[in-house]
């Protein structure tokens, strides 16, 4: 997909990136932005990520072709109710939210009666950062994109989001809602809460001994906290399976703590270190950056 109107709902890190990448790679298309701060309407102007800005999402719909919402999943079921008597006959409008069933849901409910289409969809790049400042026209190049159509999702539409994801360098692939939130519970919502933990057990006087190893652990702790509140709550019943499923993991290792089973702690070390340079091997095959 082409579009000639790109509206943009969020500019900050990922929203400029977009704006940024479409910019870079789709011939004649026109960005268009919107945020609730002045401030950052002028930054993304000024980066180059949009070519106009609006703080009233309404008017920043009008006509567009596509619509990417880029804001937290907190906020997307009421941003969605309010463009949808705005959205032009035959729009699209999809998201980057890290939680698909309650936004899939919500925009099926929010399209109903509109007559543009949604689908779902997660772009698996970003960064702990926020704000257009660290917007990159490249964040996406090798990255996958999770599309996650349902029942009611229109097919044209659906592949006309995934030759949008597609032309911004990413590939895509396709899962329910249900499978993309059991799954991203595992390898995103339950890293972050692990090192958000790492971080919240410390004292002082060890963190003044922190290195690299610490740092790289912890590093996406620094996100923001009401965004990735609403992502637990949104996905708790998968986060709770996924915690506990860690729980039982440390159990095991605690359960080699001890001299006489060293050659079992070192077997579950080496067998953690085997699959984990297995991951990094394949990923490092596909292109898909720092691994």
């Amino acid at each position: 997909m082409q579009p000639k109107r790109l509206s943009v709902l969020g500019v900050g890190l990922l929203g400029g990136s977009i704006g940024l990448a479409a910019k870079a790679r789709l011939t004649q298309c026109r960005v268009l932005g919107y945020a609730h701060r002045a401030e950052t309407l002028q930054s993304a102007l000024a980066r180059g990520a949009i070519d106009e800005g609006y703080d009233d999402p309404r008017r920043a719909v009008q006509n567009a072709d596509l619509v990417v919402l880029c804001t937290p999943v907190g906020m997307l079921g009421d941003l969605l109710d309010q463009i949808a008597p705005a959205l032009a006959p035959g729009a699209i409008v999809t998201d980057v939210g890290s939680t698909k069933r309650s936004v899939v849901a919500h925009g099926r409910r929010a399209m109903a009666g509109s007559p543009a289409r949604f689908v779902g969809s997660h772009p698996m790049a970003g960064s702990e950062k926020r704000g257009v400042q660290y917007a990159q026209a490249d964040l996406f190049e090798g990255a996958t994109c999770v599309l996650t159509p349902d029942e009611s999702t229109d097919p044209d539409a659906l592949s006309a989001v995934e030759t949008f994801w597609r032309e911004l360098g990413m590939t895509t692939l396709r899962m329910t809602p249900a499978e993309h939130d059991r799954r991203v519970a595992e390898i995103s919502h339950l890293p972050h809460a692990l090192a958000a933990a790492l971080v919240a057990m410390q004292e002082g006087e060890s963190l003044s001994l922190a290195g690299k190893g610490f740092a790289d652990a912890t590093r996406i702790a620094a996100g923001d906290g009401g965004l990735w509140r609403d992502i637990f709550l949104d996905n708790q019943d998968n986060l709770r399976d996924s915690l506990a499923r860690l729980r039982a993991s440390l159990d095991e290792m605690l359960g080699c703590l001890d001299a006489e089973k060293a050659d079992q702690l070192k077997a579950w070390l080496d067998a953690a270190a085997g699959k984990r340079e297995a991951w990094g091997k394949s990923t490092a095959r596909e292109g898909k950056g720092r691994v």
